[in-house]
């Protein structure tokens, strides 16, 4: 099954449909299926009717309790795949106001107990300096001073030591000079601070050595329930514990290249200072 972003919001109703006709094909009442499948009929309803997102484990359970032949076992749980996955356009978002999606930030926060974010180009509003945010949303028309101070409350969380944080920032993150080289110096410092917090984990991917991967997006895993990937055009969602799995095994990986604590220090120290100083052959005019 091709995924495209404007069958996500369909597929969780025509999953409970599925789910709904083919039990009635097997002339089971919601109670028997309930039975079958060690649920309460109150969950099969909800299923059926669309009010509760169906997992990729309640679906296996239903279509074997319904005895369903492998090719619709194969057809319904890719079905099941897409109903887990959310696409937020970043057009839609804009249109209805990007603070929106700074409160559904927060409300993740609060919700979740340990986050790994793998930043492949640009540093995270939750690390970043309000210079380095503002720049991020220079694109945007209009004024943009409430979303800017939304993105810099949402950085208390970081001091919930009830939380844990491991940030892995590629080279590139880092040293993309977004903004003037003494607001980056600045960025570089404030990354250095927070990675002195007793729940934070920052570790620093050099470009250097060896290094035969190669990821292909920013993403950001909650708990281990929850992955998000940013592109350009906009946020996809991924629940199916699958699709996690993997994502948590890339992210250590990542991590196996990384440096942290006081060798993450010292190399984001030195790369401040380039900023304020730069070597002499970055300071000669092109030909």
């Amino acid at each position: 099954m091709t995924l495209h972003p404007e069958q996500l919001g369909q597929s969780k109703q025509e999953l409970a449909a599925t789910l709904k006709e083919l039990r009635k094909r097997a002339g089971l009442s919601g109670a028997r299926l309930a039975a079958r499948c060690n649920m309460s009929q109150s969950k099969i309803s909800r299923i059926e009717n669309g009010k509760s997102p169906a997992s990729l484990v309640d679906v296996e359970r239903i279509l074997r309790a319904l005895e369903a032949p492998s090719e619709v076992l194969a057809q319904v749980t890719e079905l099941a795949r897409l109903a887990n996955t959310e696409w937020q356009g970043l057009r839609s978002l804009r249109r209805k106001g990007l603070h929106h999606k700074q409160h559904e930030l927060a409300g993740l926060e609060s919700s979740s107990a340990e986050f790994k974010f793998f930043l492949l180009s640009m540093i995270t509003g939750l690390l970043s300096t309000p210079d380095y945010i503002k720049a991020s949303l220079a694109h945007l028309e209009g004024d943009q001073s409430k979303l800017i101070a939304r993105k810099l409350s949402r950085q208390e969380v970081l001091y919930d030591t009830s939380k844990k944080f491991t940030f892995l920032l590629s080279e590139m993150a880092v040293r993309w000079p977004l903004i003037p080289a003494p607001a980056m110096a600045m960025q570089l410092d404030r990354i250095i601070s927070v990675s002195r917090l007793p729940n934070v984990q920052i570790g620093i991917i050099p470009l250097r050595g060896l290094m035969p991967v190669a990821p292909m997006d920013t993403f950001t895993i909650y708990d281990t329930s929850l992955v998000t990937i940013e592109t350009t055009s906009g946020v996809l969602a991924l629940r199916d514990p699958k699709d996690v799995a993997m994502h948590l095994e890339a992210f250590a990986t990542m991590a196996g290249y990384a440096l942290f604590n006081e060798e993450a220090r010292s190399l984001l120290k030195r790369w401040s200072d380039d900023f304020l100083d730069p070597p002499r052959e970055f300071m000669q005019p092109r030909e």
